[in-house]
């Protein structure tokens, strides 16, 4: 091109400035989110050797703050964790009344009332500062399992690139926890989720709450992605986020049976 340039008589320069514009406005970024959903083909091309994710990350982070905030403004935290602690006072009433002394019973329920006021805490700080620490440390750890797997096939592993992708693909989960903000306004609970579990009746059914089609939805584009940018070949690209997937699907399995014992 330089070439070319000397024999129209202009500078090499020029043309090389106007090379690096072109590249810049091919740079991916906030504008570009979008793409994700309805073209992700497109958007990691884009991604290829530029790696560019910073105030992508930092939107993606601030909008998780805000729903978990916009939670915990609803009052819905406070409301339902109030009825569970009203329940567990009605239980033990009915129960130890006229089995323990009365100062002991006065313990036992300002006991109850305490655990209530420090789950409320709990549950705001996991819904505005948990939520958005999760995120990061998924896609941190996401990316890093992948650049050791890019690493195993022989190829040269780009990490800003793997991370790109991680963070334009967790918009999907944005959108999840957007839908969960709605479903808790809609049946006025906290007790909400995007997976199947949703749908079991019995706590045999669990299981289902592995089954999430925003997850899946995530793994697809990060596959898609490892595939675009040829960090991955297409096999190996599926297989790794296959087994990332089953990773987490036993995860979420293993916890929701800790918290809800047969």
């Amino acid at each position: 091109m330089g070439r070319w340039c000397a024999i129209a008589g202009l500078p090499v320069w020029d043309l090389n400035l106007e090379d690096e514009d072109t590249r810049q406005q091919g740079v991916p970024g906030v504008r570009h989110i979008l793409l994700v959903i309805t073209s992700p083909s497109a958007l990691f091309r884009r991604i290829e050797d530029t790696g560019a994710y910073g105030w992508t990350l930092i939107t993606l982070l601030t909008m998780v703050t805000l729903i978990g905030y916009a939670q915990v403004q609803t009052g819905l935290i406070d409301s339902v964790v109030d009825q569970k602690t009203e329940q567990q006072l009605a239980e033990l009433e009915k129960t130890q009344l006229n089995l323990v002394d009365a100062a002991e019973f006065k313990e036992r329920m300002e006991d109850i009332r305490k655990q209530g006021e420090f789950t409320k805490l709990m549950t705001r700080m996991g819904a505005v500062i948990a939520s958005p620490a999760y995120m990061l440390a998924s896609a941190l750890l996401i990316a890093s399992c992948l650049y050791a797997a890019v690493a195993l096939t022989g190829r040269k592993p780009e990490y800003h690139t793997l991370l790109s992708i991680c963070v334009y693909s967790a918009f999907v989960e944005l959108v999840a926890y957007a839908l969960r903000l709605a479903m808790m306004l809609g049946y006025r609970t906290i007790d909400v989720d995007t997976s199947l579990g949703m749908l079991s009746a019995s706590k045999g059914l669990l299981w289902l709450v592995a089954i999430d089609p925003f997850r899946i939805w995530f793994w697809v584009l990060v596959a898609i992605g490892a595939t675009v940018t040829r960090q991955l070949s297409r096999r190996m690209a599926i297989v790794s986020c296959v087994l990332l997937c089953l990773v987490g699907m036993g995860l979420r399995v293993a916890k929701a049976y800790a918290e809800n014992p047969v």
